[in-house]
């Protein structure tokens, strides 16, 4: 007999797999094949397997893990996400720098001091307070003469850009006797104007109020964005009538004198003119 025929025959050959109980060698289940039947099952089932396992690489995001190869749909969604992450984070830092700028520029300190708003918010106007809305002959005078030259209108396109800070004409915020004299050695970067307590506190120029809140150093502080790239600060108010946002004229009431924040000494008006990023001392450009 021939070894192949051999062979055949004895995967030919049946078998017989037997499942009992060990305690009591019951016969539980039996399954009866040749083993070539055997061979082909196991044959089979590998060749499923294998594959079953070139499938899920193939079309799940588990092929990702194992190889490392990522499509190239995900990668620009990783790369767009990255940059807007980085794009934020710039426009995040732009406006912290921009905000201790300004904080730097209205207390007139170097240091930053984180602020606390009181308990008793004060912002509002009280009932004890009488505004002085009497405007005396001069003043309206002043008003007409600066409103008809059409020189401070932010809107107007045709007007001509003003070159510098002497082509304005001020209007004073408040009248009164000088305490303290602008000094940039010692970093007091205004004058102080002190009078009545309760007096109005108008705008120097027309502009957009940019900061209309308190702070612990210089208490109610009101800003006025106004053309030219020039600020004014009006400090240590005791009420704000005009809020972030608001445009005013030039000789609007604003605020009310009052003695608020850690360096005040008394009922005054500390005020600050900016052009250009730089402090400039008012009493060159307006009498109180």
């Amino acid at each position: 007999m021939s070894k192949s025929k051999r062979l055949i025959d004895k995967l030919k050959e049946k078998y017989k797999l037997v499942i009992l109980n060990d305690d009591t060698f019951e016969e539980k289940a039996s399954f009866n094949a040749s083993l070539w039947y055997l061979i082909i099952g196991t044959a089979s089932f590998a060749i499923l397997f294998v594959f079953l396992t070139i499938a899920t690489i193939k079309f799940t995001p588990l092929r990702e893990y194992l190889t490392g190869n990522t499509e190239a749909s995900s990668k620009k969604e990783i790369i767009a996400a990255f940059s807007k992450a980085d794009s934020l984070q710039e426009l995040a830092k732009a406006n912290e720098m921009y905000l201790n700028n300004l904080k730097n520029v209205m207390n007139g300190t170097i240091d930053q001091k984180q602020s606390k708003k009181p308990i008793n918010n004060n912002s509002k106007a009280s009932d004890s307070i009488v505004l002085n809305q009497k405007i005396t002959k001069e003043e309206k005078d002043l008003r007409k003469m600066i409103e008809s030259e059409g020189k401070f209108d932010l809107n107007e396109e045709e007007n001509k850009p003003k070159t510098g800070i002497s082509s304005y004409t001020f209007f004073s915020p408040l009248r009164g006797q000088i305490t303290e004299d602008f000094d940039s050695k010692k970093q007091h970067l205004g004058v102080d104007i002190a009078t009545r307590k309760n007096e109005n506190i108008k705008a120097t120029l027309e502009g957009t109020v940019v900061f209309s809140n308190f702070t612990s150093e210089t208490g109610y502080v009101i800003a006025i964005q106004h053309s030219n790239n020039l600020l004014s600060f009006y400090k240590h108010c005791s009420v704000l009538l005009k809020k972030a946002g608001s445009f005013v004229r030039v000789g609007e009431v604003i605020a009310v004198v009052g003695n608020t924040g850690e360096y005040s000494t008394g009922p005054h008006l500390h005020f600050e003119l900016w052009f250009n990023g730089t402090a400039i001392n008012p009493k060159n450009y307006m009498t109180f």
